[in-house]
């Protein structure tokens, strides 16, 4: 007598309920980073229902659990609050380079430092370009933050190359000079380099400057008699670009033909021209005069360079996680698609670990392929597209556009006839 086998059960074990249960939702998210909003809660059991109406779940089975939503729920969450972080991040990282970092927990939630810096709108500052322009204007020699410095040395006869690095080291490290004054830059050149801006002569002659020029007082624009041998009645216009020239003229024959030398750098040493031999050797007021600034690590700490222990990229930017009460309503709709999105991936692999069901006479071929192509698609699509948005309200495109907005005002009032009275 052949043997009646009836199953166990007549449905599948694992199907996904029509509604979502409050209770539930905590023990169910791996990360539990919104479980302790009331709102979150909500979401991700209302989320439920959602995705039982989108696959269908009253007309076919839907081999999901509820917790596999709440979880869905959850990345999605996460996913948003980091592609929005990422824009932020690169809306404001030039002004806030240096300031104050933190550290952050497992979560990426802030444990030290400064909070919710995401949620607020930033004093702009241009940090990048003004530390750009500040090296720029420090190398120049015409302002920056860098300190400059005076170094001078006795040249002696008959030697014309002087290591302005070995001179300058050991005045630093001794905190005197060659005759035996104290140099303002003790104990900071050390292993550092110097960076020479300016070599000169200082002569303690002062008739030189008056007379050196060879009639530089008293001479207007290109007459070397007048001013000089002129009589009274002779007048001339000059332009007064001309006695600016002049003036520069007169500070370079200073620097050049009235110092008696010259020199340059070969080899990283000084050169000097002439070979000194009748300087004055014996005028312990003698000297050769450097300007220079000590060229300063990149990371190094104190005074105006004190903010390079902060934050360097996009890495520190004390950026916490976006607190679900924050996100709109265009931030919770994509939520809810994503997580859709990420409900189909996983119930696409599900079924595709059974390409076909067979069924009494006959077999039933699951679509797990389509759901896994649909679920990419739409992740990527969700992805590319909320990344778009926000690169077009980036700070920059915000400018340009009420740059446009400013200039289109502008031609409409151009063509506007203006009232003569409004009262």
């Amino acid at each position: 007598m052949p043997t009646n086998l009836q199953p166990i059960a007549k449905t599948s074990a694992i199907v996904l309920p029509p509604t979502g249960t409050l209770g539930h939702v905590s023990g169910a998210c791996p990360f539990g980073m919104y479980t302790g909003s009331a709102d979150f809660i909500t979401g991700a059991a209302k989320q439920v229902d959602f995705v039982y109406k989108k696959l269908g779940g009253d007309v076919v089975d839907i081999e999901l659990t509820a917790d596999n939503v709440y979880a869905a729920y959850e990345e999605a969450v996460l996913e948003y609050s980091y592609i929005v972080n990422l824009h932020q991040g690169k809306n404001v990282l030039s002004s806030i380079l240096g300031a104050q970092t933190g550290t952050f927990d497992h979560l990426g939630g802030l444990k030290t430092g400064p909070s919710k810096n995401n949620l607020k709108y930033p004093r702009f500052t241009l940090g990048y370009a003004r530390r750009v322009g500040d090296a720029a204007a420090s190398a120049g020699g015409f302002g920056g933050t860098l300190t400059h410095y005076s170094a001078s040395f006795k040249p002696v006869k008959n030697q014309q190359d002087y290591d302005l690095q070995s001179i300058i080291s050991s005045s630093s490290a001794s905190g005197v000079d060659q005759h035996g004054d104290a140099v303002d830059y003790a104990g900071i050149v050390g292993d550092s380099r110097v960076l020479i801006t300016k070599v000169y002569y200082r002569s303690p002659r002062a008739m030189w400057r008056f007379y050196g020029y060879y009639g530089g007082v008293g001479v207007v624009g290109n007459y070397s008699t007048y001013g000089q041998f002129a009589d009274d009645a002779t007048f001339e216009i000059i332009p007064t670009w001309q006695n600016k020239m002049q003036a520069i003229m007169y500070e370079d024959s200073i620097y050049t033909r009235t110092s008696h030398y010259s020199y340059e750098i070969i080899n990283g040493k000084l050169r000097i021209y002439p070979t000194p031999s009748y300087w004055g050797l014996d005028d312990t007021d003698n000297k050769v005069w450097v300007r220079f600034y000590v060229d300063a690590e990149a990371y190094a700490t104190g005074s105006y360079d004190s903010g390079v222990e902060g934050i360097n990229n996009l890495n520190t930017v004390p950026f916490d996680n976006i607190p679900y009460k924050n996100i709109n309503s265009m931030g919770k709709q994509w939520i809810r698609k994503y997580s859709l999105a990420l409900c189909k991936e996983m119930l696409g692999q599900i079924r595709g670990k059974f390409t076909t069901m067979p069924i009494p006479g006959e077999s039933v071929t699951l679509n797990h392929s389509e759901l896994l192509s649909q679920a990419k698609e739409e992740q990527t699509t969700l992805r590319d597209k909320l990344t778009e948005q926000l690169k077009e309200v980036e700070y920059v495109a915000l400018a340009k556009s009420d740059q446009e907005l400013t200039d289109a005002a502008a031609n409409i009032m151009k063509v506007t006839p203006l009232p003569i009275f409004v009262g």
